[in-house]
């Protein structure tokens, strides 16, 4: 109450007089929201009031399930870097967006979540479409908020888009009562964000700095391995810098992918359970890991007491929780992806120790010959489409500049081993948490964030069931995005875990029920296309991603392909399956 005394003492004139709802929507523009997506009920029907008369604001995209709503928020904030936003009523309307709650923690993803609630004086009675949101979301948010009293929204707002964006990003959620909604409160917008205790550490530890990059010039076996931090931080051309500066080898994580140019001579492509040979290879070899932006997870390390038994290893995090959480550090160094590689950049200009370029002949002549044992395997075949094939085929017609989008499953891995992309904000899809229904509603939000750019949907059969209804969303909201079905009538990747570990035996993986695609497609005003045979596959991508508007392509790939290399569970990064 004294912060919001002080603010008022501040001004001449009066601030005006709102209810909670309008204040709501006059915070979110403040913070620069113009899109919003959700779902109403009666709880927030008094905000949906308010943004019915700002419409040429902000923009409401009515989603037709709440997960929905997220995943588009989600592939809104990866796409441009702004925090997405969603609104959803309390009760069931919460609870459907837990799985893209947790999912967008897991890959660092800005979030503000506003959900309704019940009246404050029926809160903890049982009311219809009750649920205690805080404590259900508290393990998978940065941070949430109860709100009390309406006077309480602008600051609450203010520091929620803070805390999103800023340090490690993540999801914030807001829950607001009916009767917060319509109280009249004072709308004074804060300046700044007060925040005790929250000071993210943006520049390392100079000295740390100083050793890392000695580090770096003395190891004759290095290699930079970049996670989704370098995209979030923006420091795409920093990490090219390094690498150059260096001759060092770079190898991203499937989050990581595009925060280094595929194409690029020092890139070494995905590293981990189904990343390149080579790539694995070097770092079960390396002499020093540089780690910018990533966590060390198990789909990367593979078994950790195998995991790089060699290597001294300098990481650097945003979050300081988690260096050394996985694997040891040698050198960790708390900051921001893009300041940190900026500090060793001019150190490294800074001249006191010689840059010898010829240092690592030898182990650019290793890598090679891991590249020429085990190349990458092509399926080929002429009477039926191969998944590779089809990835080839798409690269080819988008040059690797599209933004695609993706669920969890072996498309993934097929598309993140043969489709190279050219640069950052390109590949997003579900990383930590691994969510099937991820991809076409992440696709969404791109293309509504950006409207002039090829955005693709890469999606299996299974995962695009899962949130097909907002093909609705897509057709009413005008959008130009396409949808690739690879269909191999399977839950793919646990059939091939079924595959390999359990004698083949299929339980539960048979997608035989699968709809027709096409009538589907058409059902909802959508175009529909085909391709059954390898002869049609050319045209009918080359159709689907030149005809305006929505645009499914159900693509009928062979059944039972499995995604190689493969690190088993348990097994370290050398004991992978080749085929």
């Amino acid at each position: 109450m004294a912060a919001i005394m002080k603010e008022l003492i501040k001004h001449e004139v009066a601030p005006q007089i709102m209810r909670g709802a309008r204040i709501v929507c006059e915070a979110l523009m403040r913070e620069g929201v113009d899109t919003i997506f959700g779902y109403p009920g009666g709880v927030v029907l008094p905000i949906y009031d308010e943004l019915l008369s700002l419409e040429d604001k902000l923009k409401h995209i009515l989603v037709r399930h709440e997960q929905g709503a997220m995943h588009m928020a989600e592939g809104y904030a990866k796409a441009t870097g702004k925090v997405g936003v969603v609104l959803v009523t309390s009760g069931p309307g919460a609870t459907n967006t837990v799985t893209g709650i947790a999912n967008a923690y897991m890959d660092s993803t800005p979030i503000v979540i506003i959900t309704g609630q019940v009246p404050c004086a029926l809160i903890g009675n049982d009311a219809f479409q009750e649920v205690d949101t805080v404590g259900i979301t508290r393990p998978c948010t940065k941070y949430n908020y109860l709100v009390r009293e309406a006077r309480e929204l602008p600051a609450i707002i203010k520091e929620a888009f803070h805390l999103a964006q800023t340090g490690r990003p993540g999801p914030v959620l807001i829950d607001i009562p009916k009767d917060v909604c319509m109280q009249n409160a004072p709308f004074i917008y804060p300046e700044a964000v007060a925040a005790p205790g929250y000071e993210p550490q943006t520049f390392g530890e100079v000295e740390k700095v100083k050793q890392a990059v000695a580090k770096m010039l003395a190891a004759r076996r290095p290699v930079l391995y970049i996670g989704g931090g370098v995209i979030h931080a923006n420091a795409f051309d920093e990490v090219v810098e390094l690498a150059e500066s260096l001759a060092l080898p770079v190898t991203p994580t499937l989050m990581g992918l595009g925060g280094f140019p595929s194409g690029h001579p020092l890139a070494l492509g995905m590293l981990g359970m189904h990343g390149m040979y080579w790539a694995n290879m070097a770092i079960s070899e390396a002499d020093l890991i540089v780690a910018i932006g990533a966590r060390f997870d198990d789909r990367v390390t593979g078994a950790l007491n195998k995991f790089a038994p060699r290597a001294e290893i300098i990481h650097v995090d945003i979050d300081p929780t988690s260096i050394s959480k996985n694997v040891r550090a040698h050198i960790g160094i708390t900051g921001d992806a893009r300041s940190v590689l900026r500090q060793m950049l001019a150190e490294l200009k800074a001249g006191e120790i010689a840059i010898d370029k010829n240092r690592l002949v030898d182990w650019w002549a290793q890598i090679e010959g891991w590249k020429a044992y085990a190349p990458l395997k092509v399926e080929k075949s002429e009477d039926v489409i191969m998944p590779q094939h089809l990835i080839h085929e798409l690269h080819r017609l988008t040059k690797g500049d599209a933004i695609i989008t993706t669920d969890v499953g072996q498309h993934q891995m097929w598309l993140a081993q043969h489709y190279p992309f050219n640069g950052p904000r390109q590949n997003i899809t579900s990383g930590g948490l691994g969510t099937m229904g991820f991809g076409f509603p992440a696709a969404l939000g791109a293309q509504l964030a950006h409207p002039e750019k090829q955005v693709i949907a890469f999606v299996g059969d299974g995962g695009f069931q899962m949130t097909s209804q907002e093909l609705a969303t897509a057709v009413l909201a005008g959008a130009n995005v396409k949808i690739i079905i690879m269909n191999n009538n399977f839950l793919g990747m646990v059939r091939q875990l079924q595959d390999m570990f359990y004698d083949k035996k299929y339980a539960s993986v048979n997608l035989s029920g699968n709809p027709d695609f096409v009538k589907l497609a058409e059902a909802y005003g959508a175009t529909g296309l085909r391709a059954t045979h390898p002869d049609e596959l050319r045209d009918v991508l080359a159709r689907g991603l030149a005809t305006p508007g929505v645009v499914v392509m159900d693509i009928v790939v062979a059944e039972n392909l499995n995604v190689y290399p493969m690190v088993p569970a348990g097994a370290g990064l050398k004991e992978m399956i080749l085929n």
